[in-house]
């Protein structure tokens, strides 16, 4: 099931091709097979610029955006169809499936690419690229330039200037439309039944993979073919590891788990954490940073719509947790000045979130002209704070140490402020362990 309709594709391409300067070009490739081994190849995921322009999920693909080319301004070249390779892996749309099913004006076989694409970039004074994200492709992209210039003695004109897409492309990725806030909305709740079925299923003596698994299953059977990123279930001392990935320890009784997990759907990314007691129940001090961290979140909500500028949800963040470190004895001074010193980063040392989209730490500037960038409808950013007690950190009581909390939600700005799309995911220590309650009821 796919929420992104075609008419969108064909809106964004005439949206970039707006932008870009006359007689110009933009060449876009398919992100490349990765091998995962030998001659095992990890499960394709096109690339996010290529996917946003024109919904082909097929590798080995270029395409070509030429505003004002009177055969078709979009052009496709892609593998042609091949029922032997097709028994083996599966089907291809084909040079007449990329024009009938994806709205290319025109598409030709890739193996003639070199013999066409030179011609169609003669002549255009810019060159619009993905330039420095894929070397191998640039060299592709100079050797099709220098077939141009070895003819420039018969009258062949190369181009005049080569210019990054990034700029123009990420920019429009920045601004979500309803489908693809809706896309959002389907992985953001598949991430929240997954999260629910993770955090119920949590036991002592299970291991880190054991929660894993739960996240996988729910995320398949939901319909997401693959997660987002790779899930991070850290128990105990691990939470205080902000990338932890090996998930192979013990659940303990006492220790917190820190799951940060979201699956994706259409290439379009959920990013949820939570952190739940092992027992069912947070200690003292567990629960005292929570809520913390908690308080801090809700902050950041208050601090999200539009002409509120990108670093005032962080900024309420810091704010937060510097108060409630120094009540808690865990930071001691004046909060104005503890924030000025930075001195919150010994134990909240990331910012309070990223872009979301089509990639999970999305496309898209911070600043622009050098100062934070103003919040409009629909952006999308995860919110997320968190305080990290370093198990070694002798400088605080034994009580605290070793300690990892993060609270992580997806959120898109209205024009009233913002919605957060992973509501349906507890959030208070009251509300988590009544849903851990919940489960263990009669449980063996």
């Amino acid at each position: 099931m796919t929420h992104i309709p075609k008419a969108e594709y064909a809106r964004r391409r005439k949206a970039l091709m707006a932008q870009m300067e006359p007689n110009s070009i933009a060449i876009l490739p398919a992100a490349a097979v990765a091998i995962r081994n030998r001659d095992v190849e990890h499960v394709y995921r096109q690339d996010s610029d290529f996917q946003y322009l024109s919904g082909f999920g097929e590798p080995e693909a270029v395409m070509a955006l030429i505003p004002g080319r009177e055969h078709g301004e979009y052009v496709l070249f892609c593998r042609e169809r091949n029922p032997e390779r097709e028994l083996w892996d599966g089907l291809r749309a084909g040079q007449d499936g990329a024009m009938s099913e994806y709205g290319a004006d025109d598409a030709f076989p890739i193996s003639d690419i070199d013999d066409i694409l030179p011609g169609l970039i003669e002549g255009r004074d810019r060159v619009y690229s993905a330039m420095g994200s894929n070397a191998e492709f640039d060299r592709h992209l100079m050797e099709w330039i220098n077939v141009i210039r070895s003819k420039t003695r018969m009258g062949a004109q190369p181009p005049k200037e080569f210019v990054a897409l990034d700029h123009l492309l990420h920019d429009m990725r920045l601004y979500k439309s309803a489908a693809e806030i809706k896309t959002m909305r389907h992985a953001a709740a598949i991430s929240v039944r997954a999260h629910i079925r993770a955090i119920q299923a949590c036991r002592a003596g299970l291991h880190e993979f054991s929660l894993e698994a739960e996240l996988d299953y729910e995320f398949r059977r939901g319909g997401a073919k693959m997660p987002a990123y790779g899930s991070i279930v850290a128990a105990g001392r691990n939470g205080c590891i902000l990338h932890y990935q090996e998930n192979d320890a013990v659940l303990k009784d006492g220790d917190l788990v820190l799951i940060d997990a979201g699956c994706e759907i259409d290439c379009y990314a959920s990013d949820i954490t939570r952190t739940f007691p092992v027992s069912g129940r947070f200690s003292a001090e567990q629960k005292a940073l929570y809520d913390v961290v908690l308080k801090s979140q809700e902050a950041a909500f208050a601090a999200i719509g539009p002409n509120r500028h990108w670093n005032q949800a962080h900024e309420a963040t810091v704010r937060v947790i510097t108060e409630g470190l120094v009540e808690l004895g865990l930071l001691q001074g004046d909060v104005d000045e503890l924030i000025a010193g930075d001195a919150h980063r010994e134990f909240y040392m990331h910012r309070a979130g990223h872009w979301l989209g089509m990639d999970v730490h999305d496309v898209g500037e911070y600043k622009v002209g050098g100062e934070w960038r103003v919040l409009e409808p629909g952006m999308t950013l995860t919110v997320e704070p968190g305080i990290y007690i370093a198990p070694d950190n002798t400088r605080v009581a034994k009580k605290w140490r070793g300690i990892g909390i993060r609270i992580e939600d997806d959120v898109v700005v209205t024009r009233k402020g913002c919605e957060v799309l992973t509501a349906g995911l507890p959030r208070s220590t009251a509300d988590i362990e009544a849903m851990m309650a919940a489960a263990r009821v009669g449980a063996p």
